[in-house]
């Protein structure tokens, strides 16, 4: 199989994205899920992804549509469209999945698919993140991935008008 199409495989659907995390879970594979925009990837998201790959044994990114972003960031968002998004995220070996999500929270997907780990960056808390009951309750983790100071798309797009 060509590179291309090994990362386009990637790229889920919620019912084959459900077949597959049954079958991961049924091999006794850790499924960790985590969630966000990724609009400019840059060294932070890296950073925060590779440690929380290292959570579990297949990572899962839940990717906000382009129409998500814009009712979180504003009409201006993203820079960089859903699907090109979702290629660069699948293009890292450390992800296993990715799935795009058309609501402003990923709490129908956390539902839907039940990981063993919820991680997100360490500039939330807990009690803060969507689906950490749902997850507690069937008795995953949520665990927080130390945030890296100083990377941010916003940042980045703010330093690119400014030139």
């Amino acid at each position: 199989m060509s590179y291309l199409k090994t990362i386009q495989h990637k790229i889920f659907s919620l019912s084959d994205l459900k077949n597959q995390v049954n079958a991961w879970k049924q091999a006794g594979e850790n499924v960790v899920f985590t969630n966000g925009c990724f609009d400019i990837i840059h060294r932070g998201h890296i950073e925060v992804l590779a440690q929380t790959a290292d959570l579990g044994d297949k990572l899962i990114i839940g990717l906000n549509s382009d129409t998500s972003i814009q009712k979180l960031k504003g009409e201006n968002r993203p820079i960089i469209d859903e699907q090109a998004r979702s290629i660069l995220l699948a293009a890292f070996s450390f992800v296993d999945a990715v799935i795009l999500f058309p609501e402003d929270t990923p709490i129908n997907l956390i539902s839907a698919l039940l990981p063993d780990v919820l991680a997100k960056g360490g500039d939330y808390e807990i009690d803060n993140i969507v689906g950490h009951e749902i997850v507690q309750y069937n008795g995953g983790k949520v665990i927080l991935v130390p945030f890296v100071d100083g990377f941010s798309s916003t940042t980045i797009i703010n330093k690119i008008k400014k030139s």
